[in-house]
């Protein structure tokens, strides 16, 4: 029996030993897949990280902005108030513009017509004159 007992105690122990080598090799695996991890949680942080540290530049870069927008937008309402009031009064200086160009015009046509009309007069009158003139240098030269 001691044949069987240490074929038993060899079946053992190489058993013991492919049970060992096992756990041996799960247990390297496991240290291999907690190193893998950890290395990608170290990623993970620093690209959580890299993204804070870029969401801190949006948020200081979109302040100012926002600001100097709602100023310039201040301003552009600020403006149009000032334009309204501004843009009726050129509309009414535009019509008085208008209303003295048309009166000017007309002005202008009526002394145009009274200066030909007064053109006409000193012809006619000249030509009167002329032809007076001719009857009385008849006149005397009958008298003569």
């Amino acid at each position: 029996m001691t044949n069987m007992e240490d074929t038993d105690g060899d079946i053992s122990k190489v058993a013991i030993t492919r049970l060992q080598a096992k756990e041996e090799e799960i247990e390297r695996k496991k240290l291999e897949v907690r190193e893998r991890v950890e290395l990608q949680l170290g990623r993970a942080e620093e690209q959580t990280r890299r993204l804070a540290h870029i969401w801190e530049e949006l948020e200081v870069l979109g302040d100012p902005l926002a600001k100097e927008v709602a100023s310039v937008r201040k301003k552009i309402d600020i403006v149009n108030r000032e334009l309204k009031p501004l843009g009726l009064s050129c509309q009414k200086k535009e019509k008085e513009y208008r209303e003295a160009m048309d009166a000017f015009n007309e002005k202008s046509k009526e002394k145009a017509q009274l200066t030909t009309a007064l053109m006409e007069l000193m012809e006619k009158s000249e030509r009167l004159r002329l032809h007076k003139l001719e009857e009385l240098t008849r006149t005397m030269e009958s008298v003569r």
